[in-house]
């Protein structure tokens, strides 16, 4: 039901606003004066909204449509259009459900679009924010071969193992993240606070301070001053530089290269990347879209711009009539085991199951070496947060052995 603004009276003569959730303006205004006031003037509640922001359109607009989210839609659309029901009844359906304030409107906008004739694909194609190239381009396969539930359950699949993977590297990085955290609060909060308190009563009694302790008290010293915005604006400079950097081809590629080549996270970085390459390139052509329309898709969602360019070269060997697994070994950054298995799907006409097979294997691998990860990582980060503790705390006690020996 819409909502009104109000200008009234009370009974007193005092002037003020009241809103009201109403079905028109005249039910407004009678339930107005049952409570007793006076009406000036009813407007609808969007006219009154400061300026002209409308505080809905920009958090709607600052809301984004996770992976999980796409799932869900697509696992109940699927179900919804096996049972029957009509695309536009299932669309207003599953818009009415939906939480995501973005999704809901993008929903409403296709089911209207549809309901005037326009296809699913096209309608969701203008909507790139909820739904991307790839999703697009599986409806539309979906759409052509007759078989969208089919599809979308497909896509459901995808994108809940995609979300899967995610899950679990966010799992890995998370101990890690909260740990280093507490480690930083707790070596600012004994260094800003502690040391100077130990240091001062130390000096009062005369005592020579030693060097970690007087390199402490300096640290303590900068963290107190204006001193600490030099670091601080390094950090934010550098981090800017970082980016900037970063949207440029170049510098993605650079960057990413060496990414690939990170102890420990370089190995990682790949083998996701391979398990998303695979599932998502055995997800298009199992749903009947072309395989260099497929090529095309892929290379966009790969996440790091070495694979992508890999990607993009092969596709341009496979248009003049070559294997995708030979296109692929030629860029050499594919493992030798995914590219036999490409090369296995290719010469027994079984591509999108042997792609299948090899995503289920990297992210079998991802997940163990996220384990493996995690095994390495907590140790190193207890050790890291005992050092620091621990050399604070020597720092406030070797001054006080030196007091004990002048005492002796």
């Amino acid at each position: 039901m819409p909502t009104y603004v109000a200008s009234v009276r009370d009974a007193k003569g005092n002037a003020k606003k009241e809103k009201i959730v109403a079905a028109s303006p005249k039910e407004a205004r009678s339930t107005l004066r049952e409570r007793g006031l006076f009406i000036q003037e009813i407007k609808p509640a969007q006219e009154f909204n400061l300026g002209k922001f409308n505080f809905e359109e920009i958090q709607t607009s600052l809301t984004s449509v996770s992976v999980k989210d796409k799932a869900i839609f697509s696992r109940q659309f699927a179900v919804l259009i096996n049972a029957g029901v009509a695309i536009v009844r299932s669309l207003g359906v599953l818009a009415e459900q939906s939480s995501n304030r973005k999704l809901k409107k993008a929903l409403l906008e296709i089911s209207s679009d549809v309901q005037q004739g326009v296809n699913l694909s096209e309608a969701m194609r203008k909507h790139p924010d909820c739904f991307d190239d790839l999703y697009v381009s599986m409806v539309e396969a979906g759409e052509i071969g007759g078989v969208l539930d089919e599809v979308m359950n497909r896509l459901s699949k995808l994108l809940e193992d995609v979300a899967r993977l995610q899950n679990q590297i966010k799992a890995a990085l998370s101990y890690p993240v909260v740990v280093g955290f507490l480690a930083v609060a707790i070596f600012l909060g004994m260094t800003i606070f502690l040391i100077p308190i130990f240091a001062k009563i130390f000096q009062d009694l005369g005592t020579e301070l030693p060097a970690l302790t007087q390199f402490l008290l300096w640290v303590s010293g900068v963290l107190r001053s204006w001193r600490i915005l030099i670091p601080i604006v390094l950090f934010v400079g550098g981090s800017i530089a970082y980016r900037q950097y970063y949207k440029t081809d170049a510098g993605r590629e650079v960057i990413d290269r060496l990414s690939l080549k990170v102890p420990l996270f370089g190995d990682l970085i790949q083998k996701s990347a391979v398990a998303r390459f695979t599932r998502t390139f055995g997800s298009l052509t199992r749903s009947g879209v072309p395989i260099l329309t497929a090529l095309e898709i892929v290379r966009d969602t790969a996440g790091n711009q070495v694979i992508a360019n890999a990607v993009d070269a092969s596709r341009r060997d496979i248009q003049q009539g070559g294997m995708i697994s030979i296109a692929l070994q030629k860029e050499n950054v594919f493992p030798m085991m995914a590219i036999q298995m490409i090369s296995i799907g290719e010469e027994t006409g079984e591509l999108d199951q042997m792609l299948m097979k090899v995503a289920d294997f990297y992210e079998d691998e991802v997940e163990q070496s996220v384990k493996a990860l995690t095994s390495i990582i907590e140790p190193i980060m207890i050790v890291v947060l005992g050092g620091m503790v621990g050399t604070i705390l020597l720092a406030m006690y070797l001054p006080m052995f030196k007091v004990f020996e002048t005492l002796g």
